[in-house]
């Protein structure tokens, strides 16, 4: 008989049971809280991500066409719009790739450009602050040229290497194609800024 009691499994007391409700308890609510991080963080990342695919997409600058104001493997963020003027600095499809250039007219405005690389839309002549040399470039079209309707006339900022509007290769740019105008620079870090 002493044998049997000896075999029989002692029953916890109140202090253990305590212990292993909050141990549960405890158990449960980090479960809760990490599961509840996640799915916070996932919807936090799918948000930003729609938000720079629709509205700010992201682009890495490729290319010396406009070098000066933006220079290759810059990171600069552009923002959705239709509504361009000159000056803008633009992003656009063209072939499957982006291209980044710079509004010089709208629709049914006339572009001309003088040996020298001066640009004149409607007969003015357009101040541009932001060249570092100006050039006649790889210009193929007849000049003085009309912007046609629902179109930008866009040239890259170093002239002298840009293919642009100016060359039938690239034309004008609808507003189709149009990715958005770029607003500012993130890297590198010593130039972040607005974009003009």
């Amino acid at each position: 008989m002493a044998t049997d009691r000896q075999n029989i499994p002692q029953l916890p007391n109140t202090a253990e049971l305590e212990e292993a409700v909050k141990r549960d308890r405890y158990y449960h609510r980090f479960r809760n809280m990490v599961t509840s991080t996640f799915l916070t963080l996932v919807v936090v990342a799918a948000a930003a991500v729609l938000v720079a695919v629709l509205f700010l997409p992201v682009l890495r600058i490729y290319g010396k066409s406009m070098r000066g104001t933006l220079d290759n493997g810059d990171i600069v963020v552009s923002v959705k719009s239709s509504n361009m003027k000159t000056g803008d600095v633009v992003a656009f499809y063209y072939n499957n790739n982006i291209l980044v250039k710079r509004v010089i007219a709208g629709p049914g405005d006339w572009v001309d450009i003088d040996k020298d690389g001066n640009v004149f839309v409607n007969h003015e002549k357009l101040e541009e602050p932001y060249l570092d040399d100006k050039a006649y470039g790889e210009t193929n079209i007849e000049l003085p040229y009309q912007v046609p309707d629902g179109r930008i006339f866009v040239m890259g900022d170093n002239r002298s290497v840009s293919i642009d509007s100016r060359n039938t290769s690239i034309g004008c740019v609808s507003e189709e194609q149009i990715v958005g105008k770029i607003v500012y620079r993130v890297w590198p870090l010593s130039q972040i800024g607005r974009v003009r």
